[in-house]
């Protein structure tokens, strides 16, 4: 469990910047941050410091004690990685708030870090494709660029709502919705995550679903 920031250490993470989490402040209140796994320092030069998700959240949720409480690990990709969020990938027992603003704020930070660990990690600095995260957690990768464009997963009785599955394929998930037309939507809003997409139907069932893999260029 790692330490609350103290003081001054919350005041640099409420100065970062609102989009890109870039930090700014004394080396020594940089350092800290990244041993509590709340920043990380970019690996090319001028190595800025930035935000994780997991301090994204604790910026725009100042005022929620247990938020500064949360449990990280060392490094920028495992907050991404589920140790602090974890994205829905429907039939899942909601958690309490799971509808609510700070579930919002949640998945908007971690969509957030998500796209700087594209920019850090990709040779050109790109965030318009997945990273190497991405292409090792595919399911919760898509339901992470799902959830934060705003679908909403299907609960743990069925209904609708999109459902991320893993496929014998070795890059490819499946996601189910039982309307085609936010099916349709999702297929949209995984192209634009970067991820190459394609409709099916299951011989069997007749069931319509997505087959989509990440983006490679």
């Amino acid at each position: 469990m790692a330490l609350s920031p103290t003081a001054a250490q919350r005041r640099v993470i409420a100065a970062a910047d609102p989009v890109t989490g870039r930090l700014k402040g004394p080396e020594s209140q940089l350092a800290a941050l990244v041993k509590r796994g709340l920043a990380f320092r970019h690996p090319r030069p001028p190595h800025d410091h930035f935000l994780t998700p997991a301090g994204h959240r604790i910026r725009e949720a100042p005022d929620e004690p247990d938020a500064a409480a949360a449990p990280v690990a060392p490094g920028p990709a495992a907050p991404a990685a589920g140790d602090v969020f974890a994205a829905r990938v429907g039939g899942e027992e909601a958690a309490p708030g799971d509808a609510g603003p700070a579930r919002l704020r949640e998945v908007r930070s971690a969509w957030q870090g998500l796209l700087e660990l594209r920019r850090m990690t990709h040779p050109d600095g790109s965030t318009d494709r997945p990273c190497g995260w991405e292409r090792t957690h595919l399911v919760r990768a898509a339901a992470l660029a799902l959830e934060a464009a705003g679908h909403r997963p299907a609960g743990p009785d069925g209904g609708d709502g999109y459902r991320v599955r893993a496929t014998p394929q070795p890059e490819a998930v499946a996601v189910y919705e039982p309307d085609g037309t936010a099916l349709r939507g999702c297929a949209g809003t995984l192209e634009r995550a970067g991820w190459q997409v394609g409709e099916h139907t299951e011989p069997r069932t007749r069931a319509r679903y997505l087959l989509a893999s990440p983006r490679k260029v």
